[in-house]
């Protein structure tokens, strides 16, 4: 009878660390999936941006820099080696671009009114609600993964298995900022 308990509850033990470890590997995951989505409206953008710099382009030839920033930015954006870190960083430089950009626009009533250019404009603007919605999924997913880490049992588990901790994307302190809009 002893040996038939002690059976019970090394079984019992055995399925709640598989559970656990399970529960580890599929927040993980959601994690990477998280930071996909991520990728994919990144890379989203970017592909919308080329449209819309030729559009602004014919009628501020003198931005230059500003083309030059954007165009270098999404590059970086792109890039498939770089990691989500420096994606998100470049972003961040990006944003700030486009919204000098978008302030430059208004010296330009005939291409606010140019129906390319709205409809661009229009389909950046959703993109960047994507990003932000991805961002802040990427996050809530990042939460629910470290108190996994954290919390009692499971934290016994994550010790023997590959579960690192991640770390929140933060938007930094210039990218909160209001452009400035002069006419």
């Amino acid at each position: 009878m002893g040996l038939l308990i002690t059976g019970i509850i090394i079984i019992v033990l055995i399925v709640i660390v598989v559970a656990l470890y399970n529960g580890l590997v599929s927040q993980r995951n959601l994690v990477d999936e998280a930071a996909s989505q991520i990728d994919v409206q990144l890379q989203r953008r970017g592909d919308l941006l080329p449209n819309l710099l030729e559009t602004v382009k014919g009628y501020a030839k003198h931005e230059q820099e500003t083309f030059e920033k954007v165009t270098a930015m999404r590059s970086q954006i792109q890039d498939p080696n770089a990691s989500l870190g420096d994606k998100v960083k470049a972003d961040n430089e990006l944003t700030g671009a486009l919204n000098h950009l978008f302030a430059v626009s208004e010296n330009y009533p005939e291409l606010k009114a140019n129906q390319n250019f709205l409809a661009l404009q229009e389909e950046l603007t959703n993109t960047e609600n994507k990003i932000a919605f991805s961002r802040q999924n990427y996050n809530s997913n990042v939460m629910a993964y470290n108190n996994k880490l954290q919390t009692f049992p499971s934290n016994l588990v994550a010790k023997f298995g590959t579960f690192p901790a991640r770390s929140y994307l933060e938007v930094p302190e210039q990218s909160k900022e209001v452009p400035q809009m002069k006419f």
